[in-house]
């Protein structure tokens, strides 16, 4: 039985998550999004989906990333 790093509950049933050389240990979805999900640099929301990275900052879309003056961004579809 492992620990989950994000609340510490022992589970039966965690999940590692291998990452940038490091290994992760959770018990639920929601503990691995918690500790693994990139913050939009701009609204601060939690980036669960494709997100944008421009020169090294995340945003969760184009629209927070023109926000914060960066160009030629645009959304994937």
């Amino acid at each position: 039985m492992a620990t989950c790093e994000v609340c510490g509950n022992q589970y039966g049933m965690t999940f590692e998550v291998h990452a940038q050389g490091a290994v992760h240990v959770f018990d639920c979805f929601s503990c691995a999004i918690h500790r693994m999900a990139p913050i939009c640099e701009h609204c601060r929301v939690q980036i669960i989906g494709q997100g944008v990275e421009v020169e090294g900052h995340w945003y969760c879309g184009a629209h927070c990333a023109r926000a914060e003056g960066k160009v030629g961004i645009v959304d994937k579809v």
